[in-house]
């Protein structure tokens, strides 16, 4: 802003390099909002007359209107969101607009800008994570039956419930939902009436004007409510776990979506082909979810770099706090409501018959090793199986693109839980009973999982289904 001692204008590069208005107009409707109540104040105070107060009222409403049907010219010489709205306000309504600024300063009204825009955003995002949780649960409830392999290390281990999987990550977006939700309750901060850094001579009712915004406090040192961003930097970093979340829902598809997995097939709505392969089928929307998790992270560094050094109370480098605070929140925004497009994916093919089956028996040291001692053997034989004398589990292990079947008989050492003897299987049979490829896919294995599960129950329909 050049005024006082400046006798000309800044230079057109000076312009270009310091105008905000590019960026920070998308603040408009709140800066209206936040004028509207600052003129209120006013005119309790008697600063402004009901006539004046009235013509500011009238005009911040067409500007709003004509903002938002894009009809209203933004000029970078006016730097700013703040001073483009007070501008074309006074050229129109003469002196009484500029009357507006009485008792405020661009430091604490974009402060107040900032918050009740992170505010906003945060009910959004709060909105669509619950939005999100519904759908995995319908998911969660449509596939509680269906067995799936689960995975440590990226290694088969035990088998869990597909509906499992997706409470799983149920469960990671409440802990996101709980810290938005806190993080906007400590933006709920009124920061209007800090002026520049120390206050204003002219006492304005603080308290109406946070009624009239929906603040539920008031700041109580004006040289931090100007210089604060704390709950810009704790939203960035709340959109980048949420970021990481779904960026790790989105490797599982992925990777469930190969034909080395083949558990799950992408709709042709959210999938890509290939310019060279046109058999391809790409994973694209999750890739890129996956991919636009490192641009929030660097959104958060770059807030946080800023800020690290900074003097009390304002400094321009501020200014460059808009920019990924905007494009964390649309990114998450537009990530959520892809991945909202999960129930699109066909879970027909989730679960391979030798998937799961293979889990139920242990090798010690190959495909065709020993049974041995493992903490599933000491549950299982706890529930009575250990006691069953030559109990057999066909076992369906897939490599590479065939299943080898080998035959494996758990021995009851002794009859307490998990004593087995070590069995190892013939050489012969290995290399007799070497399958083809299955033709269609894996089918799904179901279990009834109303009730309690009943270990030797489960074990006997799942030699049933893969003799």
């Amino acid at each position: 802003m050049r005024v006082g001692r400046f006798d000309k204008p800044a230079s057109e590069t000076a312009q270009l390099y310091s105008e905000s208005v590019s960026i920070d107009w998308r603040l408009y409707a709140h800066d209206i909002k936040g004028s509207l109540a600052h003129a209120a104040a006013l005119a309790a105070a008697g600063i402004l007359t009901k006539d004046e107060h009235d013509q500011i009222k009238a005009g911040l409403t067409v500007i709003e209107a004509e903002i938002a049907a894009g009809d209203f010219r933004w000029e970078r010489s006016l730097e700013d969101v703040h001073m483009n709205i007070e501008a074309v306000l006074t050229k129109r309504i003469g002196a009484v607009g500029a009357k507006l600024h009485t008792a405020r300063s661009r430091n604490d009204q974009v402060a107040l800008d900032l918050r009740l825009y992170v505010k906003g955003e945060a009910a959004e995002v709060c909105a669509r994570l619950r939005e999100l949780q519904r759908v995995l649960l319908r998911l969660a409830e449509q596939h509680q039956n269906v067995l799936m392999p689960g995975y440590t290390h990226l290694q088969r281990a035990q088998p869990i419930s597909l509906g499992h999987y997706f409470l799983a990550h149920i469960e990671a977006l409440e802990r996101d939902y709980s810290r938005v939700f806190a993080g906007a309750e400590r933006a709920d901060i009124l920061p209007l009436g800090a002026g520049a850094l120390a206050g204003s001579t002219i006492v304005l009712d603080r308290e109406l004007i946070a009624r009239q915004l929906g603040f539920s406090k008031i700041s109580q040192n004006s040289l931090d409510a100007v210089g604060d961003r704390d709950f810009i930097c704790e939203f960035l970093f709340d959109l980048a776990l949420i970021g990481m979340h779904l960026s790790r829902f989105s490797e599982d598809l992925i990777l469930w979506s190969t034909a080395e997995f083949g558990f799950i097939t992408f709709s042709d709505d959210f999938a890509t082909g290939s310019s060279l392969m046109p058999q391809k089928k790409n994973p694209d929307m999750a890739e890129l979810t996956r991919g636009k998790t490192g641009r929030l992270y660097g959104n958060l560094v770059a807030l946080l770099t800023m800020m690290k050094a900074l003097p009390a109370s304002y400094n321009r480098d501020l200014q460059e706090d808009k920019r990924p605070l905007f494009d964390s929140v649309d990114t998450v925004k537009d990530a959520l409501m892809s991945v909202l497009a999960v129930p699109d994916v066909e879970t027909s093919r989730v679960v391979g018959r030798g998937a799961v089956a293979a889990m139920l028996a242990v090798a010690a040291d190959s495909p065709i090793g020993a049974v041995i001692e493992s903490n599933f053997y000491r549950s299982v034989a706890a529930d009575g199986l250990g006691r069953l004398p030559g109990a057999v589990v066909e076992v369906f292990c897939r490599c590479d693109q065939a299943i080898a079947r080998a035959r494996y008989r758990a021995r009851a050492g002794s009859r307490q839980a998990g004593h087995f003897d070590t069995v190892r299987t013939d050489d012969e049979l290995w290399n007799d009973e070497v399958a083809r490829p299955v033709a269609g896919g894996w089918p799904v294995l179901e279990i009834d999982t109303s009730g309690p599960v009943d270990r030797m129950e489960a074990l006997a329909f799942v030699r049933e289904s893969t003799a």
